[in-house]
């Protein structure tokens, strides 16, 4: 996390980056789902340093849900979302 000083007061940060493992626990899905995302090109990420190390800008993160709450709306909106799909299981 960074620190910025502001009126004398400091704050942190959130972190820019975000690993594979935090934006699972973002979006509550499991590590390698995490990956897949990110492998298809569904998710904007950079690779860093060695082997599959992997990290996500937060905007690019924000991004993603809001294009998968739009994708979903038209389903929606569409009737191509059927009601087993809208549930979690």
């Amino acid at each position: 996390m960074g620190v910025a000083a502001r009126g004398g007061r400091i704050f942190r940060m959130p972190p820019r980056f975000l690993t594979l493992a935090d934006v699972a626990d973002v979006l509550n899905v499991s590590l390698s789902q995490a990956r897949a995302l990110v492998r298809s090109g569904d998710l904007r990420a950079i690779q860093v340093g060695g082997r599959n190390q992997w990290r996500v800008e937060d905007t690019q993160l924000e991004a993603y849900i809001q294009r998968m709450y739009d994708r979903t709306q038209g389903r929606i909106e569409t009737g191509t979302l059927d009601a087993h799909e809208a549930s979690d299981g």
